[in-house]
C-alpha cells in the first residue's frame, strides 16, 4: 500500500533525509520518500501490517524531529 502525509513543522532538508533514511530500515517498509520542500511523507509498505508500521514509523520520526507532526 502506498500512502502520502503531510508533514507540519519539519524543519531542515538534513533531518528530512536522516527521517526517510530511518523510515525504510523499518521491517515492512518498501520504499520512503521524505520530501522537506514539499512538507510531505510518501510511503510504500506492507498492506497488512500497515497501521503498526505507520505508528513505527511515528515514532522514529519524533526521535529524530521531535517537533514534526504526520497528519495520519
Amino acid at each position: 500500500m502506498k500512502k502520502r502525509y503531510k508533514l507540519t513543522d519539519l524543519d531542515c532538508a538534513n533531518c528530512a533525509a536522516k527521517m526517510e533514511a530511518a523510515i525504510k530500515k523499518i521491517d515492512g517498509v518498501r520504499d520512503a520518500t521524505v520530501s522537506f520542500m514539499g512538507q510531505k511523507l510518501t510511503i510504500d509498505a506492507d498492506d497488512a501490517r500497515f497501521d503498526t508500521i505507520m505508528q513505527e514509523v511515528v515514532a522514529t520520526c519524533k526521535k529524530i524531529e521531535p517537533d514534526c507532526v504526520i497528519n495520519i
